[in-house]
C-alpha cells in the first residue's frame, strides 16, 4: 500500500492489488492475460477503486468486458461495495465459487439449505441465493444475519428503477424477494413473515359507479358488516350491493338515498333487469342461484338499516321473501364408486405428493376445503381404547368437530407431515395467532388454486370430467349413507348444525324407498311377464330365449342349484351367492361337479358383464369363481 497522505488517504499500490488479484484467480485454477490487463487498466484509471462508483453507471457497464471478475473481487474484498444499479446488470450464478473459503460462501450455504429445506426446487433455491442475497451481500457488505426487510424494500426498489429505466420487468425479482423473506423468517434470521400484499380495492372505489348519497350510505352499511362478517362475506356483498346501486342511480340519477327508494319505481325494473343481466364470467346470463343471492344482499342492507335506526332507511319494507325465485334443488354431486376408485389411483400416482395428499385426507375425512387448508399440525389425537380422531378447526358453521380416522388415514397423515416444510409458526390470517400449519409449503400455506389444479390434473388422467374439492365431500358423505350411518353421525362428522343439511345425502339412497321398490317391482311380476316353465315369472325384457338363460341382458346369478334372473333397473340381489361365501359354508366330495358346473357358468357370466360394460358385475362374478376354486381345492384335498 501506498503512504498515506493528505493527498490520497486511501491509496493502495495499483500492482500489489493486480498481484492478489492474479493469486486468487490461480488458486481457483482461473487466470488469463486479457484478465490481468483488464484489472491493470482498471487501477490505472481508478487507483482508488471507490471512485469508480462515482462514475456514471452506463459508463461503468461499458467497462464490464474482462473487468467484471475483477470488480467481483473488489467487492468480495471489500474494497468497494455493490450498487443495485451495477449489480442488477451483472450475472452472478458463478458466485458460490467466486467467494470459496469467505465467509460470504458460509452466508450463501446457509441459505442455500434453508431454501432447500423448506421445499423449494433446487433451481429456485439457487436463483434466491445469486439473485437477491448474493446482490444484497454485496451492497451492504455485512452477514447474513444482519440483513432485514429494509434491505430487501431497497433491492426491491431499485428492481422498479430498473424496469422504469430499461423496460425489462421486475416481477421475477420482486417474487424472488418475498420468497427470501419466507425463508429467511423460518431460519429465524427475520422476525416478521411476509405480508400477504392486498390487492383489494377499498370499498369507496368499489362504489365509484354508485351515484349520489346512495353510494355513501352502502359504504357505510359494508363497513359496519366488517365487525360481524368474514372478509371474502363483504367482499361479495360489496360486488352484489354495488350492482344494485349502478342500477338504481342510473335510472333515478335524483335518487335521494335508501330512503328514497320506491318499491314501482326502482325495486321492480331492478328484478327484471337482474334476471337479464350478463355473467362476466361465462358469457350468459347470471344463474338463478345469484340472483338469488342479490336480491338477498338487497334485502337484508334495507331490512338492517331499517332495524339499526338509520335516519335515511327506507319508510317502508320494499321486498318481500316473494321475490326471491324458486331455485333448484339439486342432490349433492357424488363421485360413483368407479371414478371415486380411480381418482384416488391418480392422487396416490402423482408427484405432486403434498397437494395430492390433501386431497386424499379431504375424501378420508370429509371436510371442506377451508378446514382442510386450516388444519394444525397436532390435528391427530390419539383416545386410549378409542383409536385416533381427527379435531376440525372452525369451518363455515363456526364449530369444531372430531372425525374418527382408520390406519390408512394415519398412514396418510404421517406422509403428509413428512412432506411439508418445516418452520416458525405462521400468523393465522382469523384469530392473528401463530399457528403451526399441517399445510406447508415453501414456508407459507397451502392455497386453494393449487388444491383444484391439482386435482384437475388427477381427473383428467384418470379419464373424469371436471371435479370440485367440494365433491370430494359429497362422495364421503355418500359411502357413509350407503353404509347405513344414521342421520346423528353424519351431522356430527359432517359438522351440520341442522338435520335438513344432512338429510340432502340421505335421499340419495333411502333403504326404505328401496325395500318398497323391491316389494312392489316383485308384486308386478307376478302380474305380468312371461314363465320360463319354473313356476317364476319375469319382466318381458328377462325373457328366456332359446334356453340359453346365461346371455340374456339381465343381472344374472348362478346359483348351485339353479340360476336367478333380475331386471338391471333391479340391481344385483344383495343376497346372490352369500352362502358360497359364507365361512361357515361347509361342502364334500359328492358336490364337486355341482361346484365345477357353477364355477364354469359363473366364468361365462363374469365375460358376458365385461362385454356389456357391466365392471361392477364382472367383479361380483370374479370374485365368485375365486371362492368356488378355493372351496374346490379344499374339497379336492379333503
Amino acid at each position: 500500500m501506498l503512504p498515506a497522505d493528505a493527498n490520497n488517504p486511501r491509496a493502495e499500490d495499483p500492482a500489489l492489488v493486480v498481484a492478489e488479484y492474479r493469486d486468487y484467480l490461480a488458486s481457483r485454477g482461473h487466470g488469463s492475460m486479457p484478465a490481468f490487463s483488464a484489472a491493470r487498466t482498471f487501477m490505472a484509471r481508478w487507483p482508488v477503486p471507490e471512485d469508480w462508483l462515482g462514475e456514471p453507471l452506463e459508463m461503468r457497464w461499458e467497462t464490464r468486458h474482462h473487468t467484471t471478475p475483477f470488480i467481483l473481487f473488489l467487492m468480495l474484498t471489500g474494497r468497494i461495495h455493490g450498487d443495485y444499479g451495477y449489480l442488477l446488470e451483472t450475472r452472478l450464478t458463478n458466485i458460490l465459487s467466486a467467494c470459496a473459503g469467505q465467509t460470504l460462501e458460509t452466508d450463501l450455504l446457509f441459505f442455500l439449505d434453508k431454501a432447500r429445506t423448506l421445499g423449494f426446487s433446487e433451481r429456485v433455491s439457487r436463483a434466491m441465493t445469486t439473485g437477491i442475497v448474493a446482490r444484497i451481500l454485496l451492497h451492504r457488505g455485512g452477514p447474513l444475519s444482519a440483513v432485514g426487510a429494509g434491505d430487501l424494500e431497497e433491492v426491491e426498489a431499485a428492481c422498479r428503477a430498473r424496469e422504469q429505466r430499461s423496460g425489462r420487468s421486475a416481477h421475477p425479482y420482486l417474487v424472488l424477494s418475498a420468497d427470501v423473506r419466507r425463508v429467511l423468517f423460518h431460519a429465524e434470521l427475520m422476525a416478521e413473515p411476509p405480508p400477504k400484499p392486498d390487492t383489494r380495492r377499498s370499498f369507496t372505489q368499489r362504489m365509484e359507479t354508485v351515484h349520489g348519497p346512495l353510494g355513501g350510505a352502502l359504504v357505510r352499511y359494508l363497513d359496519r358488516k366488517t365487525v360481524t362478517c368474514v372478509p371474502h362475506t363483504v367482499s361479495s356483498l360489496a360486488t352484489r350491493l354495488a350492482h344494485f346501486g349502478a342500477y338504481v342511480t342510473t335510472l333515478d340519477p335524483d335518487l335521494s338515498g335508501p330512503a328514497g327508494l320506491e318499491r314501482c319505481r326502482h325495486i321492480e325494473p331492478y328484478f327484471i333487469a337482474l334476471s337479464r343481466a350478463p355473467n362476466t364470467k361465462s358469457g350468459g346470463i347470471l344463474s338463478p342461484a345469484e340472483q338469488a343471492r342479490r336480491i338477498h344482499a338487497v334485502s337484508n342492507f334495507l331490512r338492517e338499516i331499517t332495524e339499526w335506526g338509520w335516519p335515511d332507511a327506507p319508510a317502508r319494507q320494499l321486498l318481500f321473501r316473494s321475490d326471491v325465485p324458486r331455485l333448484p334443488r339439486p342432490l349433492p354431486r357424488y363421485l360413483p364408486p368407479d371414478s371415486d376408485r380411480m381418482l384416488a389411483q391418480a392422487l396416490l400416482n402423482s408427484t405432486n405428493r403434498l397437494v395430492a395428499d390433501a386431497l386424499l385426507l379431504q375424501r378420508a375425512a370429509g371436510l371442506r376445503v377451508g378446514e382442510l387448508l386450516d388444519l394444525e399440525l397436532d390435528c391427530v389425537h390419539q383416545l386410549a381404547g378409542n383409536g385416533a380422531w381427527l379435531k376440525v378447526p372452525l369451518g363455515k358453521m363456526k364449530t369444531e368437530r372430531m372425525v374418527p380416522l382408520d390406519d390408512d388415514s394415519l398412514a396418510l397423515l404421517d406422509r403428509i407431515i413428512a412432506t411439508r416444510s418445516p418452520g416458525q409458526a405462521i400468523t393465522h390470517p382469523v384469530s392473528g395467532k401463530p399457528v403451526q400449519f399441517l399445510f406447508t409449503r415453501h414456508g407459507k400455506r397451502l392455497q386453494v388454486n393449487g388444491l383444484r389444479s391439482e386435482l384437475d390434473r388427477a381427473a383428467a388422467n384418470a379419464g373424469l370430467g371436471h371435479v370440485t374439492t367440494h365433491q370430494l365431500r359429497h362422495t364421503y358423505a355418500t359411502a357413509l349413507i350407503n353404509a347405513g350411518v344414521t342421520l346423528q353421525a353424519l351431522m356430527s362428522l359432517l359438522g351440520h348444525v341442522s338435520a335438513e343439511m344432512s338429510l340432502r345425502y340421505a335421499s340419495l339412497f333411502d333403504s326404505t324407498v328401496r325395500t318398497e321398490y323391491e316389494r312392489a317391482l316383485d308384486l308386478a311380476k307376478t302380474r305380468i311377464g312371461t314363465t320360463t316353465g319354473t313356476g317364476r315369472t319375469l319382466l318381458p325384457i328377462t325373457t328366456v330365449t332359446s334356453g340359453n338363460w346365461r346371455e340374456t341382458p339381465t343381472i344374472k346369478s348362478r346359483l348351485a342349484g339353479g340360476y336367478c334372473l333380475r331386471a338391471p333397473a333391479q340391481e344385483a340381489c344383495p343376497y346372490a351367492n352369500i352362502c358360497e361365501h359364507c365361512p361357515s359354508f361347509r361342502t364334500e366330495n359328492s358336490n364337486l361337479p355341482v361346484l365345477q358346473a357353477q364355477r364354469k357358468d359363473a366364468a361365462m357370466l363374469a365375460q358376458d358383464a365385461r362385454g356389456r360394460g357391466w365392471d361392477s358385475e364382472a367383479r361380483r362374478h370374479e370374485a365368485l369363481v375365486d371362492q368356488l376354486d378355493l372351496l374346490i381345492r379344499e374339497t379336492g384335498t379333503a
